[in-house]
């Protein structure tokens, strides 16, 4: 079973996905802030990120940035999400390496599929 760290600040959009993403197979562990998130992604090490850009204590980039740069932290691919229709980012976060970019609002469906995209 594949572990997904899903780092979203919005009970109910974590909610809803973390719910459809369990009924697909994926282990589901959910941070719902910057430091959090890396502390999961210490702790678990999962085996793809799915990251908001508008976070508490520090936005989804600065997260992918420390988490990448925890000792013995195997890479994994991060996939962001973001509701925010700010210029660039989409751009930033591939600069970043980015397996994967979605815009809210997107079907859980969709999001499934840029996991396994990414896992493969």
């Amino acid at each position: 079973m594949k572990n997904v760290l899903l780092v979203e600040d919005h009970p109910g959009i974590a909610l809803a996905l973390g719910v459809r993403l369990k009924s697909m197979g994926y282990a589901v562990t959910t941070a719902t802030d910057a430091v959090s998130a890396v502390s999961h992604a210490r702790k678990r090490r999962p085996d793809v990120l799915v990251l908001d850009i508008g976070l508490p204590a520090g936005d989804g980039f600065l997260v992918s940035e420390r988490i990448s740069r925890l000792p013995d932290n195997p890479p994994m691919p991060v996939i962001f999400i973001t509701a925010s229709c700010m210029p660039g980012l989409k751009e930033r976060a591939l600069q970043m390496g980015a397996a994967g970019f979605l815009q809210k609002p997107f079907d859980a469906g969709v999001l499934a599929d840029a996991i396994e995209i990414a896992l493969s």
